[in-house]
């Protein structure tokens, strides 16, 4: 006779009507015209429950469980019912913009769950993930290589925390604060997720995770920037900001839809590493001098190129900052706002709001302003404001995507620009290109084979007597150890070549000439090229051949 196990039985029924609930609620919330939520997989927020008290909230059948700055998530089992409008209202006068999801009764009994936490814990700053005394500061504080990282990961993974969730997720965004990361990549694949830090420029393993956790990560980044929870086959992008005692650290998400989920990027704005002083650029002294005479003029335009992550706005705060002075009226328009400079007035751009880099700079100059930034020339409306205010007593800086000195001009006239008056509104053209540095500690000095000599000579063939180095020495290689997270290279710095607009250009670029053209014209200004001034570093031991390669061709 078959046998029945009835326990098992009870579980499959019970499973049964749990589905059959979401499914109802589903249907409901389409029928209501609201989204349908499943809040088991998502972190609860206690800053979030607390607005509304645990006897009110099971009473009404609602959970206030995500805060974003003013906005809360807020999940109801029936807008109907009755006491959720007062509910509502009442998170309304405390100053918030509720949205409301519905939800099944599992759902909600999971977030009322959180409220036992909330006499453990205290308020974070409204739109911020700022605990200061908590797991992001602590980590920034102590954690100096991925090594020390990677085992306090595992840790948090393993463990039975109903808050481990939110625990990774700040670990992760503290060490890479931490290790001076430029952006977090979290990335589904077949089997399991990756986290990989962008540190250096060079995208470096730190682990990989199972991807049950990260659906969770995935909500909780989600809420973390605004997004929608529920909007998983389209692109969206996002914003939070991490506060470190004084520091504020803006944190801008970008997730995309893949074969295996969504791949998420934060990339991660810390003022520290953009704030480097004009000297230690990494100008060769020739360029230094020529910036220095370009910079100080009250008139004309400075243009940075290169292609994205370059390191052009660095550049730009560099010589702002270098210039300011409490007489010295500095206007910047940015996309974003990097890093706060005291006595400038900084605006961002807002496409939502038709708020363009063109009609900030023409707001800007009703300001009367003697120095204005554009974080970027990328339409014919912005070059023509640009260039009209360096023609009308202002200083303009400026970048443009080029990939080199030279093609800035031509890249002004495809933008509308007349090539009449480009040399007199340009005062300077500079590329650049960021290179590792060696790591000081683990360097290993080396004498260069055939081959590496004949590329140092190929370069330096042309080079002026003026800076050319005697004799090819001696070369260094990286080597890896425990303070460059055995890469052999730590921290960056610039590769340079610039082009003033000269008699020389200024008689050129009225031929339509190519990029060759207008780089030989300027050959008489004796500033080294990006492939000489790379080279210079190379035989100075700041970086290796290989590296320098990776970012510059050093063919002729």
């Amino acid at each position: 006779m078959p046998t029945f196990d009835d326990e098992k039985q009870e579980k499959e029924l019970s499973e049964i009507k749990l589905q059959e609930e979401e499914d109802l609620i589903r249907l409901l919330a389409q029928k209501n015209g609201l989204p349908y939520i499943d809040l088991v997989p998502v972190p609860i927020e206690t800053d979030a429950l607390r607005l509304l008290p645990e006897s009110e909230a099971r009473e009404v059948k609602i959970a206030s469980f995500a805060v974003n700055g003013k906005k809360v998530g807020v999940a109801v089992f029936s807008p109907n019912k009755e006491g959720v409008t007062a509910a509502i209202e009442k998170i309304t006068k405390a100053g918030f913009t509720p949205t409301l999801y519905m939800a099944s009764t599992r759902s909600l009994e999971k977030a009322w769950s959180r409220y036992k936490e909330l006499s453990e814990m205290t308020v974070t700053h409204e739109g911020e993930v700022g605990l200061e005394s908590g797991i992001i500061a602590d980590t920034a504080a102590k954690v100096q290589t991925l090594p020390e990282l990677v085992p306090l990961l595992g840790g948090i993974l393993n463990d039975k925390d109903p808050n481990r969730v939110s625990r990774f997720v700040e670990l992760i965004l503290g060490s890479a604060i931490a290790l001076d990361a430029s952006d977090i990549h979290i990335e589904p694949e077949a089997s399991s997720v990756r986290l990989r830090f962008r540190l250096d420029g060079i995208l470096q393993e730190v682990l990989s995770f199972e991807r049950a956790i990260y659906a969770l990560v995935n909500s909780r980044v989600k809420l973390l920037a605004g997004l929608k929870l529920n909007v998983k086959s389209e692109a969206q992008d996002g914003r939070f900001s991490v506060n470190l005692k004084d520091t504020d650290i803006e944190i801008r998400v970008s997730l995309l839809p893949g074969a295996y989920g969504e791949s998420i990027v934060l990339r991660v704005l810390n003022p520290k590493t953009i704030a480097v002083p004009f000297e230690d650029l990494g100008l060769h002294p020739r360029l230094l001098e020529v910036v220095e005479q370009q910079i100080a003029k009250p008139n004309g335009m400075l243009l940075t190129t290169g292609p994205t992550g370059s390191g052009k706005t660095t550049t730009l705060y560099a010589f702002l900052r270098k210039i300011y002075s409490p007489g010295v009226k500095v206007i910047t328009i940015e996309d974003p706002i990097e890093y706060h400079l005291a006595g400038i007035v900084q605006t961002q751009t807002d496409k939502d709001k038709g708020y363009t880099f063109a009609q900030g700079l023409r707001s800007a100059l009703r300001q009367d302003p003697d120095v204005l930034m554009v974080g970027e020339i990328r339409d014919e409306e912005t070059a023509e404001v640009a260039i009209n205010a360096s023609l009308t007593g202002h200083l303009v800086f400026s970048t443009l995507h080029t990939n080199n000195a030279a093609g800035s001009f031509p890249r002004l006239i495809d933008l509308g620009v007349n090539p009449k008056v480009i040399s007199s509104a340009v005062n300077l053209s500079l590329a650049q290109r960021l290179v590792r540095k060696l790591c000081a500690a683990c360097k290993e000095e080396t004498t260069p084979t055939e081959k590496e000599k004949a590329q140092i000579d190929t370069v330096l063939r042309d080079m002026p007597n003026t800076f050319a180095p005697k004799e090819i020495g001696k070369i260094w290689k990286p080597k890896g150890c425990e303070k460059c997270n055995n890469t052999g290279y730590k921290g960056r710095t610039g590769v340079y070549e610039a082009i003033q607009a000269d008699a020389a250009i200024e008689k050129i670029i009225r031929e339509n000439p190519s990029e060759r053209e207008i780089a030989a014209a300027a050959r008489p200004q004796e500033i080294p090229t990006m492939q000489e001034d790379g080279v210079l570093k190379v035989l100075s031991g700041i970086t290796s051949l290989e590296e320098l390669e990776r970012v510059v061709d050093l063919t002729k």
